[in-house]
């Protein structure tokens, strides 16, 4: 396989990602938009959960970016805050493929956030409301108490609460990654400068 052929072929990893995804929607039993998302804490130590994504954006000029939504307050939108850099995985079991991605990192709280909170079920949008996400909890039914009264109160049209909306991870590399046999994977390193999102992306065959 040389350069960018079969399933890594195109000059636009935005759109790139996005085709993998949609693969992955047909294979895939449980959220294919599951991603590994890494930040760092005050003390420089890294941490690592399980979100998902919500958006791959591609303008179709190579320029684009990957959105997920959270709550502000929580440990990851602290850590954000503080240190505006990112990095995730993105597996496929069925597929036998990845895609890593590391860049920097700004908040989506325009008309996107207030679109895709809307989308999201009554309850869901409640929820937000309601959890103090990533605070100590005393127990479960003092949240469903708590979900009970802020439904009351909000009604069936909640708004999108203040400390809750989306972040862009603006990309400085992708990592394509699909298994090969023997352990000699296919992988294509996609880089541009830091700093300059209208930069051209560079791309190299990596080892295995």
């Amino acid at each position: 396989m040389s350069a960018r052929d079969g399933i890594f072929a195109g000059d636009d990893p935005f759109l790139l990602a996005q085709t993998w995804l949609a693969e992955a929607e047909a294979t895939e039993p449980n959220d294919p938009n599951a991603i590994a998302l890494a930040t760092v804490d005050p003390d420089g130590l890294p941490d690592v959960r399980m979100v998902l994504l919500k958006e791959i954006e591609s303008h179709g000029d190579g320029q684009g970016a990957f959105v997920f939504y959270t709550n502000y307050d929580s440990a990851k939108g602290q850590q954000l805050a503080a240190t505006p850099k990112a990095a995730f995985v993105m597996h496929w079991k069925s597929l036998r493929r990845q895609i890593r991605v590391r860049g920097t990192v700004t908040r989506e709280e325009g008309p996107k956030a207030q679109e895709y909170y809307a989308s999201r079920a009554l309850q869901s949008r409640i929820g937000a409301w309601a959890s103090a996400q990533s605070r100590p909890l005393a127990s479960r039914n003092a949240l469903m108490v708590e979900v009970a009264k802020q439904g009351a109160r909000l009604g069936l049209n909640p708004p999108r609460p203040p400390f809750w909306g989306g972040f862009r991870i603006d990309p400085v590399q992708i990592e394509f990654w699909a298994d090969g046999a023997f352990r000699l994977h296919d992988r294509f390193r996609w880089t541009r400068a830091p700093g300059d999102p209208g930069a051209v992306w560079q791309v190299q065959r990596l080892s295995p």
